[in-house]
């Protein structure tokens, strides 16, 4: 069964909305680095949370993966290299565009089953203002979302996805670039404080044991507190592709 489009969520939402009146607080949570060790991955197909998947391009486990992934109607996205990462499928700013695009493609090759793509590391390449509207552009074309992890702050990656009209997110808090288990949790706590705030909160962590243990405790009790778990492709119609406070301003992103 296909996973329901962008705007079917967005005919979901407002009628929520309008029924209940104010909408609940609401995460959405990527797992990067994918396709690695098939037993954690498989943890996060585990969680009982529509998480989403990013995952490495031509990594040992990464096409099965995308495969179970797709079964289990969880959002499949193409972590993508980008520069300071290396590796035959990064991006840099001194290569050509074709050779972007080359590498871009096979890339996705790799990985069955995508709906969208996330930067792997990029701090430099993500803030290549020519590089991010010819990936914008692509993706367009292809009718890919973008998730900009924004690993530093000078990106302009979200801010040439919303130029192009692209579906689109950022990020708002990583889990776990403390990797112990009381960070984690506060950094899941800072979110949960965030949605309460702006009404949505967007989470990228890593397919490492302390992070799963955490979200395996928590979430069921956030879920029942009355915060709710929702599919990637929900917030980007939830957000409208508008830009948090934190990201920008008056929606737009700087």
């Amino acid at each position: 069964m296909r996973r329901r489009g962008v705007w079917t969520w967005i005919l979901a939402g407002l009628l929520a909305s309008s029924a209940w009146g104010a909408p609940p607080p609401r995460l959405s949570i990527i797992i990067d680095d994918m396709g690695q060790n098939l037993v954690q991955d498989r943890r996060v197909l585990a969680l009982k949370a529509p998480v989403a998947l990013a995952i490495m391009p031509d990594t040992p486990y990464g096409a099965d993966l995308a495969r179970e992934a797709h079964r289990a109607e969880r959002t499949v996205i193409l972590h993508l290299p980008m520069d300071p990462a290396g590796g035959p499928y990064a991006w840099h700013p001194e290569l050509s565009a074709q050779e972007r695009l080359n590498r871009l493609e096979k890339a996705l090759s790799t990985v069955p089953y995508v709906s969208g793509v996330n930067n792997h590391e990029g701090s430099r390449m993500t803030a290549d203002r020519p590089a991010m509207t010819q990936l914008m552009a692509i993706l367009q074309d292809r009718h890919l979302f973008f998730l900009d992890s924004r690993t530093s702050a000078a990106t302009v990656a979200a801010a040439e996805a919303q130029k192009a009209a692209l579906a689109s997110l950022s990020r708002d808090v990583f889990l776990d670039n403390v990797n112990e288990p009381e960070a984690i949790a506060a950094q899941l706590r800072e979110a949960v404080r965030l949605a309460r705030q702006q009404g949505t909160a967007v989470l990228i962590g890593h397919p490492r044991p302390a992070t799963l243990d955490v979200l395996t405790r928590e979430l069921p009790k956030l879920m029942a507190e009355g915060v709710e778990v929702i599919d990637i492709e929900q917030m980007i119609a939830l957000r409208g592709n508008q830009a948090m406070a934190a990201h920008g301003k008056q929606g737009l992103y700087r």
